[in-house]
C-alpha cells in the first residue's frame, strides 16, 4: 500500500510516499481500507513546524527535533476490509469514518484501529469526502461552544474567520443552538458564510461589526484579547481557537477578567465526543462543508492549500 510519510520540518515538499505491507487488524481491531482522509490547518503546522508563538520548541520536544516522527494524517473514512478476532460490531464492506489521533496514520490506504475505539459507522446521509471532513472542525467547535462557553439560545456570537473548518463548523452550530450569528471572511468567501447560517458577513479586514457579542470565536488568532474586549456584552466570552502560549497561559492563569471570560486550549477527540457530533448532525446542526477535493497523490498540494489558511472548507484528499 501507499504510505505518506514526513522527511523533516519543511514546505510540503518534504512529503513522501513510500510503499509497505498492507497491515493485519489483531484480536479486537478492524482494518479499514481509507477511501478519504482531510488535510487540515493542523497537518500543515506539524508538517513545516510553525506554530503559535511559543509552541515550537513544545512541538519539537514532543514530535521529534529534527523531523516530525508522528505520520501524517489523523482523521479518514473508508470501509472495513477485514476483523480481527471477537470483532462483531462492523461487517467487511461497511462505510465508517473516525479518528487516529495525534499519532497519525491516516494518509495511507489501509489503516487499523480498535473497533470500540475512534471508529464509527459512517451515516447515510453523509458522502465519504464528508466522512473525512466531519470531525477536525466539528469537534473543536461543539467543545468549544456547547461545553466552554455554555452557548445559549438568544445569544449574539461573532466567528472570526467564518469559513474554514473550525469556523464554518462554528456557525452552523452557534446557529443550531438559537444563536444570531455574525461573521468575518475573506470577500469570496461571504456567500459561503451566509449560506453556513451567519445573518451577516463582513470582510475579516475591516473593522470588527458593532457589538456587543456574548460569544467571540477568534479562529486564527487575529484579535486577542485586547481588540476583543471592548465588543463582549457583560458575560461575554472570548473563545481563542488559535493562541500562543503567552495567550494560553493568560487564559489558565487569568480565566475570569471582570465579568469576561477567556478560554483556549485544545478539544477532546474521545468516542464519546464524536457520537455527539454525529447526534448533532442527524438532528440537522452541522454538515461539514468540504472545499477542494484532490488525489492522495496530490497530497503537497493539499498542504499548500492548508498553509494558506484561506481555504474554503476542508481540503479532503481521496485514495
Amino acid at each position: 500500500m501507499k504510505v505518506a510519510r514526513y522527511t523533516a520540518y519543511g514546505p510540503p515538499a518534504t512529503i513522501e510516499f513510500i510503499e509497505a505491507p498492507i497491515p493485519s487488524p489483531g484480536p479486537g481491531e478492524v482494518l479499514v481500507k481509507v477511501c478519504a482522509a482531510p488535510v487540515t490547518a493542523g497537518d500543515a503546522r506539524l508538517r513545516s513546524g510553525k506554530v503559535p508563538r511559543g509552541l515550537g520548541i513544545m512541538l519539537r520536544l514532543g514530535i521529534g527535533l529534527r523531523r516530525p516522527r508522528v505520520s501524517p494524517g489523523w482523521a479518514f473514512s473508508g470501509e472495513i476490509a477485514g476483523l480481527g478476532a471477537r470483532v462483531t460490531s462492523f461487517a467487511p464492506g461497511q462505510r465508517v469514518f473516525g479518528l487516529t489521533g495525534f499519532k497519525g496514520g491516516a494518509h495511507a490506504e489501509y489503516l487499523t484501529a480498535p473497533a470500540e475505539g475512534r471508529v464509527l459507522p459512517l451515516p447515510e446521509t453523509l458522502s465519504i469526502e464528508e466522512g473525512a471532513a466531519f470531525f477536525f472542525g466539528g469537534l473543536t467547535a461543539a467543545e468549544f461552544l456547547i461545553d466552554r462557553a455554555g452557548l445559549t439560545a438568544g445569544e449574539r456570537v461573532l466567528v472570526a474567520g467564518a469559513t474554514g473548518a473550525v469556523g464554518g463548523a462554528a456557525v452552523q452550530i452557534a446557529r443550531h443552538l438559537g444563536a444570531e450569528v455574525v461573521a468575518t471572511a475573506s470577500p469570496e468567501n461571504h456567500a459561503l458564510a451566509l449560506g453556513l447560517g451567519a445573518g451577516s458577513v463582513t470582510d475579516y479586514r475591516d473593522p470588527l461589526p458593532a457589538g456587543p457579542f456574548d460569544v467571540i470565536v477568534d479562529v486564527m488568532g487575529r484579535l486577542g484579547w485586547k481588540t476583543s474586549a471592548p465588543h463582549l456584552a457583560p458575560g461575554g466570552r472570548l473563545v481563542l481557537i488559535t493562541a500562543t502560549l503567552s495567550q494560553m497561559l493568560g487564559a489558565a492563569l487569568r480565566p475570569r477578567r471582570g465579568t469576561h471570560r477567556v478560554l483556549t486550549g485544545t478539544n477532546k477527540d474521545s468516542r464519546a465526543a464524536m457520537e455527539r457530533l454525529v447526534t448533532l448532525h442527524q438532528a440537522g446542526g452541522y454538515r461539514p462543508f468540504v472545499g477542494p477535493i484532490l488525489p492522495f497523490a496530490d497530497l503537497a498540494r493539499a498542504h499548500e492549500r492548508a498553509e494558506s489558511f484561506h481555504k474554503p472548507g476542508n481540503i479532503v484528499v481521496v485514495m
